[in-house]
């Protein structure tokens, strides 16, 4: 178990790493991670290569600041639903990565054309119906998308992914990004994929969990 700091160094370099990774232009995304009877969360409007884990905000899954002199990341309602509905979650990234967000701009998910898509929970990955940033109605459009799910595309928007851990977000949201990428480009070849059948993904799905890949 990560103690406070801990958690909050975690955090922050999770936040850097998408940044990086041009996962987050113009400021886009958000990290957050469980703690205690609430979250911590990515700030509103700072750079995240100038964000520092006292500039984190604690909230409650009622969405009340409970910690922190900055405003929490525009998208906390969305957070904070995904933690009340999914136990199993124990951190959660977003980002606007270019690819996943260029498909979920087509408003369609992914489906099972390679064996990773497992490692996103499920059969597929499914594209979110569309509401405005910020809102309650996209948290709830997230929570529906992640049935069963560890990631979701956000159409017109981007990606959110949850893990047990804030390393398997992390590694979640960069394959959805992968996925997407891999995807866009057989539909710009202009022909279909074969498409695994769901008893072939829940057999990788267990072999994913027996050795550990599963976020």
């Amino acid at each position: 178990m990560m103690n406070e700091t801990q958690l909050r160094q975690e955090i922050v370099a999770v936040a850097q790493a998408i940044d990086r990774a041009g996962f987050c232009p113009s400021k886009s995304g958000n990290v957050s991670a469980r703690f205690g009877e609430g979250l911590l969360i990515t700030p509103s409007g700072l750079l995240y290569a100038q964000t520092k884990p006292e500039d984190l905000i604690h909230l409650a899954l009622d969405g009340t600041v409970l910690g922190g002199a900055r405003k929490p990341s525009s998208e906390w309602p969305f957070h904070v639903e995904i933690y009340k509905a999914r136990p199993d979650a124990q951190a959660i990234v977003h980002t606007h990565s270019p690819r996943a967000t260029a498909l979920s701009s087509t408003r369609r998910g992914i489906p099972a054309f390679h064996y990773m898509i497992a490692l996103c929970g499920g059969a597929d990955v499914r594209c979110a119906d569309y509401a405005t940033f910020g809102t309650p109605e996209l948290a709830a459009n997230a929570v529906k998308g992640l049935e069963g799910r560890k990631a979701v595309l956000l159409a017109n928007h981007g990606v959110i992914a949850l893990g047990q851990t804030l390393a398997g977000a992390h590694t979640i949201v960069a394959e959805v990004e992968n996925l997407a990428g891999q995807y866009l480009d057989i539909l710009a070849a202009g022909i279909e994929p074969v498409i695994l059948d769901e008893e072939e993904m829940a057999l990788v799905g267990a072999k994913f969990a027996g050795y550990g890949k599963v976020g």
